[in-house]
């Protein structure tokens, strides 16, 4: 007889008990002895899987059958639940999100065990009162089907775009905005960008609101600096949206997997909106990068607070400062904040909010962390207190290295990967003590989570 094979094909069909999730948001499972990724199913539930894809190392696999639910299994409130991304988590109750917000700072912390990771403090996930309305912007491609214009989110791994005319994340205002827009283009005959045939104006609609004001920002991104019908169009925005107070157009030609271009016009009205956090006041222009979660994002700066422990006589570096929303959010703590990012719009926006806000004790410049805080070392600044907020891709050798050299005694790092926190917590620990780690919902209904981390510097260093 033939030796049997443990050979899994596409399509094949098993019953599996779902053992936790994943840090996409998926549901994990085992078959002989191979991790099995599937999306939608929930911890303790028993479903049929059927397997879509076989790679050496995993297999993935949709339901095919829910035999046994979770009691946290709940109905998604959006009708295009499993269609786009941004709201793979709908399925699961929101103390079931919470938790398993959680849980994926602590599977990471098993993946690249940093020293002493088993005893590490890792509170309860900081969730929403409201989970639900929360982005303050919209991003939204347009396009043709089937001879009526849509405007959406593309399907994940895809240029399949999927209308939206309701989106339970994002904000009452954006999308009233983003269909009544849409609405006024396609009865103006504004033509749409067709990728098929690289041709058309109209590509994408952004719309960003201050939760402070309750106005807001749109903005037109076009393959073209023509934009038909524009005064008509503009006149219509006008008159029935009077929330939009700023109007602005984006030239971005041809295919491009960049959303922006690097030409941004004026059309009307303001040329930035204001919002506010913390007290501080920012300008926004259409470009700037802002949290899109202004509720959670005032919340995650006072963690930052009370975990530095502040001092008037405090010398604080903002790592990564974008905007300066960190840095200016504390400056009336310290005696001295200095930002730096490697993007010179960001720190000509930090400067101008310094400037509005007439906070004085702040210095901000345009480089690299891991090139300006050596320079600055070697300079004679000594920093008593750091905060890291850096892209999914964590910290560059050379400013871990650069920590560890200046050695300040307060230091936070803010996480929103919790694979490269841990990954970087291995070299830190060394010289630095994990007091806290909290985690915090900046994205309700996704599979997303921040985290704060508490560092102080360990006494036989």
């Amino acid at each position: 007889m033939p030796a049997q094979t443990n050979q899994v094909e596409v399509g094949q069909r098993f019953p599996l008990t779902i053992k936790r999730i994943g840090i996409n948001g998926e549901g994990i499972g085992y078959y002989k002895r191979k991790i099995v990724f599937i999306p939608g199913a929930l911890p303790e539930e028993v479903v049929v899987a059927e397997v879509t894809k076989v790679a050496p190392r995993f297999i993935a696999a949709k339901v095919h059958k829910l035999r046994q639910a979770s009691p946290q299994r709940v109905t998604p409130k959006d009708a295009t639940y499993g269609q786009v991304g941004g709201i793979e988590l709908e399925h699961l109750s929101y103390p079931g999100q919470l938790a398993f917000k959680k849980d994926v700072v602590i599977q990471a912390l098993e993946k690249f065990k940093p020293q002493g990771y088993a005893k590490y403090n890792i509170t309860d996930t900081v969730g929403m009162e409201n989970p639900w309305h929360y982005r303050n912007k919209a991003q939204f491609q347009v396009r043709e089907i089937d001879g009526h214009l849509a405007a959406g989110l593309y399907a994940p791994s895809s240029h399949t775009l999927i209308d939206l005319p309701a989106f339970a994340t994002q904000t009452d205002l954006t999308m009233k905005i983003i269909r009544t827009v849409l609405t006024l283009v396609e009865s103006l005959g504004i033509p749409v960008f067709d990728e098929t045939k690289n041709a058309g104006i109209l590509k994408t609609l952004v719309v960003r609101e201050s939760f402070a004001t309750g106005e807001a920002q749109l903005t037109f991104i076009t393959n073209s600096p023509k934009l038909p019908q524009k005064h008509a169009l503009i006149t219509a925005i006008q008159a029935e949206l009077p929330e939009v107070v700023s109007i602005m157009q984006n030239v971005n030609k041809g295919k491009n997997v960049l959303v922006w271009g690097d030409q941004t016009l004026h059309l009307a009205g303001q040329e930035t909106i204001m919002e506010t956090l913390n007290g501080v006041h920012f300008e926004l222009t259409a470009r700037a990068f802002f949290q899109l979660n202004p509720i959670q994002t005032a919340k995650l700066y006072n963690l930052v607070r009370d975990a530095l422990a502040l001092t008037p006589e405090d010398r604080l570096v903002d790592a990564y400062c974008g905007v300066g929303t960190i840095g200016l959010s504390l400056a009336n703590q310290v005696a001295e904040v200095r930002g730096m990012d490697t993007i010179a719009d960001s720190i000509e926006a930090a400067k101008h909010n310094a400037a509005i806000n007439n906070i004085q004790n702040v210095e901000y410049e345009v480089g690299a962390a891991e090139d300006l805080l050596p320079k600055w070392l070697d300079n004679g600044f000594v920093p008593t207190a750091l905060v890291v907020d850096p892209p999914r891709t964590g910290l560059d050798q050379k400013l871990i290295d650069a920590i560890l050299d200046s050695r300040p005694l307060k230091f936070v790092y803010v996480s929103c990967n919790p694979s490269t926190l841990t990954r970087d917590l291995k070299a830190l620990v060394h010289t630095y003590q994990v007091e806290k780690i909290q985690p915090l919902d900046m994205f309700p209904q996704t599979a997303r989570v921040e985290a704060v981390v508490t560092l102080t510097l360990k006494r036989d260093i």
